[in-house]
Order: C-alpha cells, then sequence, then structure tokens
C-alpha cells in the first residue's frame, strides 16, 4: 500500500510551531515579524497565490503589507519601491510576486532586494550560499520537500536522487539539499538522453518540470519516495482540474511513497514561505 505524504498535515504542524514561536516573539521582545508582498499586474493565478499567502500570514500573526501595482508599472519604479522596503528596518522579508510585466527584468529586480530579506530565496548571494552547504535563506517549494523527506524517510544517507528539471527555483536547489543529505544526485532534464532509465534509478524521485503527467507509473523503481512538485491545470471534459508532473493513479501501484496534487508540496511552499519570514526577522533582530 503506497503511503500518501500528507502536506496539508505537514504544513499545519509547522504553521502550528510558528505560531508558537511568533508568539514567544511577541511576548518576550515585543517583537511581530513583517513581510511586504509586491504584487505587480493582473495575473489571475498571481492574485490568488498573493492572497493565499497573505491570508497565512494573518493565521500565525506575521505582520503583512501588500503593494499592489499596475501593469504599467516601470522596472525603475519597481526598484525604487523595493529600495525603501530594503530601508525599512520594519519590514523583514520582501516577496515579489513572479510572473512579472514583460517590461520589467526579474533578474535585476530578485537581486536588489536585500538578501537578508529574500524570504523567496532567489538572490545570487542565497542562491550561492546554498551551492557551497552554507544555507542561509532557501528557495520555499524545496525547502519544504525536503521536510516532507526528512520526515517520511530519516536518514537519506546513500540514497540515489534523481530531480527532473534544472529550473533556478526548484530543480537546482532541490539537488543541493539532496547532497547535503549525503544522496548521490542526478538532474534530468529535457535534453537527458533514456531518462525513463535514470528516473528508474532513483530511490527518491522528485518531479518539477511543469507538463501534466509527464512521469510514467513504469519510470518509477517499486518502492521508491515521490516527490511531485508540479501543479498543472487540465481540462477534464467540461470541468478543469489540477494535476501533478506525475501519473499519480498509476504511480501508486509502483511508488512506496507520493505526494499527492492538490495537498501535497503546494502548502508546503507557503508554509515555508512563513518559516522563511520569521528566521529573516529574527536574524535581523538578533533574536535566538
Amino acid at each position: 500500500m503506497v503511503h500518501i505524504i500528507d502536506g496539508k498535515a505537514f504544513s499545519d504542524k509547522l504553521c502550528d510551531d510558528l505560531t508558537a514561536e511568533i508568539a514567544r516573539l511577541k511576548a518576550e521582545h515585543n517583537f511581530v515579524p513583517c513581510i511586504a508582498v509586491v504584487l505587480v499586474g493582473e495575473d489571475p493565478a498571481s492574485h490568488v497565490y498573493v492572497s493565499n499567502k497573505v491570508k497565512r500570514c494573518h493565521q500565525l500573526n506575521i505582520e503583512s503589507r501588500e503593494h499592489r501595482l499596475d501593469d504599467t508599472t516601470s522596472q525603475a519604479e519597481l526598484l525604487a519601491l523595493i529600495d525603501e522596503l530594503n530601508q525599512d528596518s520594519s519590514v523583514h522579508g520582501i516577496l515579489v510576486q513572479l510572473p512579472l510585466p514583460k517590461q520589467i527584468d526579474s533578474k535585476a529586480v530578485i537581486n536588489a532586494i536585500a538578501p537578508q530579506k529574500d524570504v523567496d530565496g532567489f538572490h545570487i548571494e542565497n542562491a550561492g550560499a546554498l551551492a557551497i552547504g552554507d544555507n542561509q535563506i532557501v528557495p520555499c517549494t524545496p525547502l519544504g520537500s525536503i521536510m516532507m523527506l526528512r520526515d517520511y524517510l530519516g536518514n537519506m544517507s546513500g540514497m540515489n536522487a534523481v530531480v527532473v528539471g534544472r529550473s533556478n527555483i526548484v530543480g537546482k536547489p532541490m539537488a543541493h539539499l539532496l547532497l547535503q543529505e549525503n544522496c548521490t544526485v542526478t538532474i534530468a532534464h529535457s535534453r537527458t538522453k533514456n531518462i525513463e532509465e535514470v528516473c528508474r534509478n532513483a530511490d527518491i524521485l522528485v518531479a518539477a518540470v511543469g507538463i501534466p503527467h509527464f512521469v510514467k507509473a513504469d519510470w518509477i523503481k517499486p518502492g521508491a519516495t515521490v516527490i511531485d512538485v508540479g501543479i498543472n491545470r487540465i481540462q477534464d471534459g467540461d470541468r478543469s482540474r489540477l494535476v501533478g508532473d506525475v501519473d499519480t493513479e498509476a504511480a501508486k501501484a509502483v511508488a512506496g511513497a507520493i505526494t499527492p496534487v492538490p495537498g501535497g508540496v503546494g502548502p508546503m511552499t507557503i508554509a515555508c514561505l512563513m518559516y522563511n519570514t520569521v528566521a529573516a526577522a529574527k536574524m535581523q533582530a538578533g533574536i535566538a
């Protein structure tokens, strides 16, 4: 019987722990973590993501400040806002929701955020720290994934791990985190030859390509642990539904454990944003 790794339950437990920590910070230091969320344009998915993040902040008693800008905002205007937030000591985390309108260079924006306030973990300084094993702020989705793997598997030393996808947001940082767990790590991608065979060697398989049902059941080693990062909306008759990068229903007959979509990695991504915000706030305030 396959084990379903419940990201919703795990994220709720993490947020309960964070709520207790935030209450301690308030009681002992009269200190409340604060995140500034910047949304540019009218992308519907981005609005949903931001709404969910702000809702979680309110549940945990993290202060959130929203900055909503229209889709004609220039790069210079956005960078000026980021500079203002960088200088504001009452703001501990800055999140700029991606994607940005075409007139704005996302890389320039990400790297304009002060590294200690980069709660997404995308700044080149934070990425470099992760690459050498000196973790500062780790991207939320890989962080949530590795937390669930540690909880389910315990010691991962010596396991073969395959990450399907090489993005800077998920694939590459996920590989670095698995290396820190002493896994033998392979990154597979669109140019990988015999990708099915590569995946079949994995004790841990992480799918992060953004293609619905890309990973088939016969790509999965019997008993493997599968982390499905994909969140893809597909049309099913006259309704749409969310599916992952793994053909989950078929994979359940092979895998030892798997994250569902929805309800797996997704809730952990937002919970880890809260985790990063609290960690960044404590670091900036010099609080243990």
